[in-house]
């Protein structure tokens, strides 16, 4: 049986043995596939039986609109930002993570506290406060960290379309070239995830791998933390799992793809198309949409 445990001083009035149910998070940078992964591995744990919940970054009903305004109209400081994410986690841990929890259900996570760790770290807020201030969240019975290396995550970023002012850490004054940018600041999460990796025990996957491969690695970790919490009546059937000799490790080379994005002109290579198409004005903007949080 598993209880509940807390970065923290935790929340009042919470019996950590009420909460039989499992969170799982699956976190990493943009473009490391993780909502795709979350989907396959609810699908699989909901035909054997088990209710499923799942929960994501900026998608709390209260506050997410808010989140949207603030980062379209660039209003946000190192400091606003910590608070404004925390905002809408608290939102959805009271609305959606606790009851699925108390309920024994399994929460899977599309990034979780990690995120803000990285973000708001790499933004130059004090890292002792960033994790006080997400001391009331729960710690996840398991971490996924999906690891791309940077060649890749550029590539796959592209062929989403534009990055937005926050997306590419213009916010961060490292520079006005916004693919240079962009760089620059994915590799300073690269690196606090590594850092947090070590230290919270995340289980690190190669994002690079196929996406069925990558799934089939996932269940299997799944699949052991169940047993080895007693958790579920359901007995988990992984299938299809691979040897170590067909993982790619994190150091094979990555092949050029030339992946760029879809409205690219034939031949531009990634730099050459983020720079054509500039982080947009935020002067006449249309009505605000719901925040695109990358994979």
């Amino acid at each position: 049986m598993s209880q509940l445990q807390f970065f923290g001083e935790g929340l009042p009035y919470i019996e950590p043995a009420d909460y039989p149910g499992i969170l799982i998070t699956i976190e990493g940078t943009d473009g490391v596939g993780r909502t795709t992964q979350i989907a396959m591995l609810r699908e699989w744990l909901e035909v054997q039986g088990y209710g499923v919940v799942e929960t994501g970054w900026t998608r709390s009903r209260l506050i997410g609109r808010t989140i949207t305004e603030a980062k379209e109209g660039r209003m946000l400081n190192r400091w606003t930002y910590s608070l404004i994410y925390a905002a809408d986690f608290a939102d959805r841990l009271e609305k959606e993570i606790l009851p699925a929890l108390r309920s024994g259900f399994v929460v899977l996570a599309d990034r979780y506290v990690f995120t803000a760790f990285a973000r708001d770290t790499v933004r130059g807020t004090d890292r002792q406060w960033v994790r006080d201030l997400f001391g009331f969240a729960p710690k996840p019975h398991l971490v996924l960290y999906l690891k791309l290396d940077i060649t890749t995550l550029i590539r796959r970023v592209m062929v989403r379309g534009p990055i937005d002012y926050f997306e590419s850490g213009m916010d961060m004054a490292m520079g006005d070239d916004p693919y240079d940018s962009f760089k620059r600041y994915q590799n300073l999460l690269i690196k606090e995830y590594n850092q947090m990796a070590e230290e919270f025990g995340f289980h690190t996957l190669n994002a690079r791998i196929q996406p069925e491969r990558l799934q089939d690695q996932i269940r299997q970790i799944v699949a052991e933390c169940f047993q080895q919490r007693g958790f579920g009546a359901a007995s988990l059937s992984p299938g299809g799992l691979l040897t170590g000799a067909d993982l790619l490790p994190f150091d094979t080379p990555v092949q050029n793809t030339g992946i760029v994005a879809s409205d690219a002109a034939p031949g531009t290579t990634p730099e050459e198309s983020m720079r054509a198409n500039p982080i947009p004005s935020t002067t006449g903007r249309p009505a605000p949409q719901p925040v695109r949080d990358l994979e």
